[in-house]
């Protein structure tokens, strides 16, 4: 599998802000834009777990964390379903 890399520029107040280093935080961001394109419908729980860096049983498992529930898109449609 093909790896493309992104460079950030975090500025040092953010880091000590958070109480937290350069590797920890990185980690953190690629979650939080995995949840985030995930709940957003941009990426399958599949691949949402790849960029965080996870198995997909895992990373279903730490959404709760995020305020954000596994199944909300089969939800909608189930809803949507019901109204038509």
């Amino acid at each position: 599998m093909a790896v493309q890399h992104i460079s950030l520029d975090i500025p040092e107040k953010v880091l000590l802000a958070e109480k937290t280093d350069i590797i920890s935080f990185g980690r953190e961001l690629r979650m939080l834009a995995a949840v985030k394109l995930f709940e957003m419908g941009r990426l399958s729980s599949g691949r949402a777990a790849e960029l965080a860096g996870m198995g997909r049983v895992e990373f279903l498992l730490n959404l709760g964390r995020y305020n954000v529930f596994p199944l909300a898109a089969e939800l909608d449609d189930l809803e949507h379903d019901q109204v038509h």
